[in-house]
């Protein structure tokens, strides 16, 4: 397979001005990156949803484009992007090749994080160009998705020979492409999970002890806190780190477990996680000292908040 033959959609020397771009899975990210190619110029053309909710946000963001099944699709457009859960990825490309749906030189896009190219080898081995291409970012189904591409990274993995091709679509589309190998798509994945996706359970969960402590707009107290948080952690990593466990202050993170499991015990076990996680890194960075990390591990190692500390 060679990148700059003319049958190529993509080819770097002779590509045709715009691609016909089809969508299979109306979840929150299909139909905002077509209306971001849209924006660039391409053609969407075709859309596959089958919930109301991904009726609703087709006809949103594509206005216009027919929603038809998988295969037809695949059968109106140049550039297919396949944006389904994770899991049900490696069978919807095993269906949609051995149905005979891929065409040589057709480019099939996934937006897995997990998975790199390999996912698509049915449909390479049925002549399709496989590009990974995932966009760091949550999603909400609006059209303010469409403006949060602009700069956001992308995870790209492809073949070398196609390597081009895939970085000139993210950058279409708004974004900044970073090169993932093959082997470390579940790394990176893994990696921006531990940071976006906890990070709304920490925040959802902060706000509804506020609320029980009587705080009446705990967004409002917590937007400034976290947005400095953010920025302070992004700019010096480990050197941000604050608090009762940074500080080595035992006895206030046992009265911390002990409020938590009287107001709010399902969130325990999160706590006494994260405090172990921070104060090993606080730990390793010289931030905490060993002669008062004692005490603060006994008290988290015990979990009840009622170690030694909590009664002095």
């Amino acid at each position: 397979m060679n990148a700059t033959t003319p049958n190529d959609p993509l080819a770097a020397r002779d590509r045709p001005a715009r691609l016909t771009v089809g969508v299979v899975g109306a979840g929150r990210v299909g139909p905002a990156l077509a209306a971001s190619l849209q924006l660039a110029g391409h053609r969407p053309v075709a859309v596959s949803g089958v919930s109301d909710a991904s009726v609703r946000r087709a006809a949103a963001l594509l206005p216009d484009v027919p929603l038809v099944p998988p295969a037809e699709v695949l059968a109106r457009a140049e550039l297919v992007l396949l944006t389904v859960p994770d899991d049900a990825l490696p069978g919807l490309v095993e269906g949609l090749a051995g149905t005979g749906a891929v065409r040589p030189g057709q480019l099939i896009v996934h937006t897995s994080g997990r998975y790199g190219t390999g996912v698509l080898d049915p449909a390479l081995r049925a002549g399709a160009l496989p590009l990974a291409l995932h966009p760091a970012m949550t999603f909400t189904g609006t059209s303010v998705d469409v403006q949060r591409l602009a700069g956001c990274s992308f995870g790209v993995t492809a073949p070398e020979e196609l390597r081009l091709a895939a970085e000139a679509l993210v950058i279409e589309m708004g974004g900044e492409p970073e090169w993932i190998a093959e082997e470390s798509r579940p790394l990176y994945h893994a990696a921006l999970a531990l940071g976006a996706n906890h990070l709304v359970t920490l925040v959802a969960q902060s706000m509804e002890l506020l609320r029980t402590a009587g705080v009446t707009a705990p967004d409002r107290m917590l937007g400034p806190l976290l947005g400095a948080a953010l920025d302070n952690a992004l700019r010096s990593g480990d050197a941000a780190l604050t608090g009762p466990v940074a500080r080595g202050d035992a006895g206030t993170v046992a009265a911390h477990i002990g409020e938590l499991r009287r107001h709010a015990p399902q969130t325990v076990a999160g706590y006494v996680a994260m405090a172990r996680a921070t104060a090993d890194r606080a730990l390793a960075h010289g931030m905490l000292k060993p002669e008062l990390a004692e005490d603060l591990l006994g008290v988290l190692a015990d979990g009840t908040g009622t170690g030694s500390q909590e009664s002095r």
